[in-house]
C-alpha cells in the first residue's frame, strides 16, 4: 500500500466529515507521527491538515466540554477541541475574575488570593503565557482579552514556563499568573494553571470555587456580569525570563546560589559537560539564557519546536532520558549533569550517564547540600508519597520534617521556612525562590553541586547512601473507570490493612507498623519498607508508591501494590 493510501484509511477511520465532535484527530495524529517516524514522507501535509480541523474546533466548540471541568492538585486539563477550547477557557477566566469580585465580602477568600479587592487585582494585573502546546497563543490571547474587557492590565509573556511566570508575577507583584498548559501530559492535551498573588498554585478553597463556578458558565451560558471597571484594561509586554533572572540574583543571600560565580565557573570548566533535552517544550526557549556563558558546555537535545513532541509522552521518565544517557556515555568529560526538563518546565529529572537520579533522591541531596556545603540552617518538606530518604537526612541533622499530601500547594505553610521543598513526581523549589516547582532552579542547583563538591551526580549520591543509608523507591499507575463515590468505595477496601497487619510480599510476610492517611493510604512496614496507594488528582489512574531498602526488594513490593489494587477490583489479572 503507498503512503497516500494509507493516510487516506487512517482518515477515513478517524474522520467524520463536517462533525467536530464525532472526528476523533488526535487518534489520526498520533498515527500519522508514527509514520513520519518510519521515514514516510509526504505525512507532515497530513499532520498539518488535521490539525487545521483542531485549530477550528478550539476556535468554534460552543458546546459543553466532554469532560466537565475540575481543578486538581495543578490546574485544569483535558482534551485540546474537546474539552480545552476558547469557549471553555474563557468561562474558567471569568470564573477566576468572580473570584476577585466574591473576595470583597469574604475574608477567607481575600487571604488565598493576597487581594483584597477586584479593582486591587484590576491594577496589578495577570500574567498571560503558555507552553509550546499547539493554540497555546490562541487561548493566550483569548484569556488576555477576556481580562482586559474586565478592566485588567495584563501583562502578555508569550511562550513560556510555569516556574518563570511564578518569578516574574512576584517580581512585578501582579494579582495572579494564568498558564496555558497541562504540563508532561501527551500531545492531545490542553490546560489551565492559575496561580494567585504569592506564586504558587492556588489553594483548594480558590480551585473549588473555580471549579464551581465554571461549571455554571459553560452549562447556563449565562452572559458575565461584573462590576464594571473604571478604565478598560491594558497589555503590556513582558519578559518573563528576565524577571526570573532578577529574582535568582536577588535572593543569592537567601539560598546561597550565586547565579553569576556559578556561570562562570561552569564556562571556565573544561571537564564538564551539560546535556539538556527539551523535549521540544517551552525550555528550549530559555535554557542558552539561562546557561549564559556556559553555554559553551551545553549539548540541547530536541530543542526544536514540535507540537506532537515526536510521538512521546513529554515527561522525564527514564525511557526519554535514554538519548540524554547515551550521550554523556559516549563524552570524555569528567564532569557529567544530564536532564530531561517537562514542556512547562516545572518538572526535571537527572543522570550522569551511570546513574539517573529522580527527584525522590535528588531533592533530599539538595537539602543535604544546602545545609551542610552552603551552611544553611532549617527544614525540609515533601509529600508523603516521596522517598523517606529527606526523613532520615533531617533526623541525622536534627532538623523538622514537614510531610504533607501530593500537590505543591500544600506546601504553603513552610514556603519561607523550608530550605527545600519537593515532590516526587519531579518538582522542586527552594527558601528564596518561588512556592511553585521550577526546573531552571533544579538543574542550576545540581551545577552549583557537582561544582562546588566536586563530584558527579551518582558520586554525590553514592556518599549520602553511606551517611542517610539506602533507599530505594518506584511509583506506577493504573487507568481506571470509576469515579467519584464508586473509586471511593473501592479504595475502601484498602482499609483492611491496619497496623500490625501481615502483607505477602515476595517471598516474605510483612507487619505494617503504621499507617499514614494523609493522601490515599501508606502503609510502612517494620523494616521501613511502605507502600502507598491513592487516586490521581488530574487523571482517571490510581496511582502507587513504594519503597524498599534494597534494590532487590522494590519488584516485589510493586507486585503487592499491584495484588491490593487486583483485591478492590481496580486490576484485572
Amino acid at each position: 500500500m503507498n503512503i497516500k493510501e494509507n493516510i487516506r484509511q487512517l482518515q477515513a477511520k478517524y474522520l467524520v466529515p463536517g462533525s467536530h465532535a464525532d472526528s476523533d484527530y488526535f487518534g489520526l495524529i498520533k498515527e500519522l507521527v508514527q509514520l513520519k517516524n518510519k521515514g514516510d514522507t509526504g505525512v507532515q501535509s497530513a499532520i498539518d491538515a488535521t490539525y487545521a480541523l483542531v485549530q477550528d474546533e478550539i476556535e468554534t466548540n460552543d458546546g459543553i466540554p466532554r469532560k466537565e471541568i475540575t481543578f486538581g492538585t495543578s490546574g485544569w486539563r483535558g482534551v485540546l477541541g474537546k474539552d480545552v477550547y476558547v469557549r471553555s477557557v474563557v468561562c474558567v477566566t471569568e470564573a477566576i475574575v468572580d473570584l476577585y469580585h466574591l473576595a470583597e465580602d469574604k475574608p477567607e477568600l481575600r487571604e488565598h488570593l493576597g487581594v483584597s479587592s477586584l479593582d486591587e487585582a484590576r491594577k496589578r494585573g495577570c500574567l498571560v503565557g503558555w507552553d509550546n502546546r499547539f493554540g497555546g497563543e490562541i487561548l493566550g490571547r483569548s484569556v488576555a482579552e477576556t481580562l482586559m474587557k474586565q478592566g485588567f492590565k495584563v501583562y502578555f509573556c508569550g511562550e513560556s514556563t510555569t516556574g518563570v511566570l511564578s518569578a516574574a508575577l512576584l517580581q512585578v507583584q501582579a494579582a495572579f499568573s494564568v498558564n496555558l498548559t497541562p504540563s508532561h501530559n501527551p500531545l492531545e492535551y490542553g490546560g489551565y494553571k492559575y496561580n494567585a498573588a504569592d506564586g504558587g498554585p492556588a489553594a483548594s478553597e480558590l480551585t473549588s470555587l473555580i471549579t464551581e463556578k465554571s461549571r455554571e458558565r459553560i452549562q447556563t451560558g449565562a452572559e458575565f456580569e461584573c462590576q464594571e471597571a473604571e478604565s478598560p484594561g491594558g497589555l503590556v509586554e513582558l519578559d518573563s525570563f528576565g524577571m526570573w533572572l532578577q529574582l535568582v540574583e536577588k535572593s543569592k543571600t537567601i539560598h546561597g546560589i550565586d547565579y553569576h560565580k556559578l556561570i562562570d565557573d561552569a564556562a571556565n570548566n573544561e571537564g564538564m559537560i551539560l546535556v539538556i533535552d527539551s523535549v521540544h517544550g517551552a525550555s528550549r526557549l530559555h535554557i542558552k539564557r539561562l546557561l549564559g556563558a556556559a553555554t559553551n558546555r551545553l549539548e540541547l537535545i530536541r530543542g526544536d519546536a514540535d507540537v506532537t513532541f515526536g510521538g512521546i509522552a513529554p515527561e522525564p521518565s527514564s525511557a526519554n532520558m535514554a538519548m540524554v544517557s547515551r550521550q554523556l556515555q559516549a563524552s570524555d568529560k569528567k564532569f557529567k549533569i544530564g536532564a530531561i526538563i517537562d514542556p512547562d518546565a516545572d518538572r526535571i529529572r537527572f543522570t550522569d550517564g551511570a546513574t539517573e537520579i529522580s527527584m525522590n533522591h535528588f531533592g533530599a541531596m539538595a537539602y543535604h547540600f544546602l545545609h551542610e556545603y552552603k551552611g544553611l540552617k532549617g527544614m525540609v518538606a515533601k509529600t508523603v508519597a516521596t522517598s523517606n530518604l529527606a526523613n532520615s537526612v533531617a533526623e541525622k541533622l536534627g532538623e523538622e520534617l514537614f510531610e504533607t499530601k501530593v500537590g505543591f500547594k500544600e506546601f504553603k505553610p513552610v514556603i519561607g521556612k523550608a530550605l527545600v521543598y519537593f515532590e516526587e513526581s519531579d518538582g522542586i523549589s527552594i527558601i528564596g525562590h518561588t512556592p511553585e516547582k521550577d526546573a531552571y532552579i533544579g538543574l542550576l542547583l545540581a551545577i552549583d553541586m557537582v561544582i562546588t563538591s566536586g563530584k558527579n551526580l551518582g558520586d554525590f549520591k553514592r556518599e549520602m547512601d553511606e551517611i542517610y543509608g539506602v533507599y530505594c523507591p518506584d511509583r506506577d499507575g493504573v487507568v481506571v473507570s470509576l469515579q467519584g463515590d464508586e473509586l471511593t468505595h473501592a479504595l475502601g477496601h484498602l482499609e483492611k490493612y491496619k497496623e500490625g497487619s501481615v502483607v505477602t510480599v515476595g517471598p516474605d510476610q510483612k507487619i505494617i507498623k503504621e499507617i499514614i492517611t494523609k493522601d490515599g493510604r501508606k502503609m510502612i512496614f517494620e523494616d521501613n519498607s511502605w507502600l502507598m496507594i491513592r487516586p490521581s488528582g488530574t487523571e482517571p489512574k490510581v496511582r502507587f508508591y513504594v519503597e524498599s531498602r534494597d534494590p532487590d526488594g522494590t519488584p516485589s513490593l510493586v507486585q503487592a501494590a499491584k495484588q491490593m489494587l487486583r483485591e478492590a477490583g481496580l486490576l484485572a489479572d
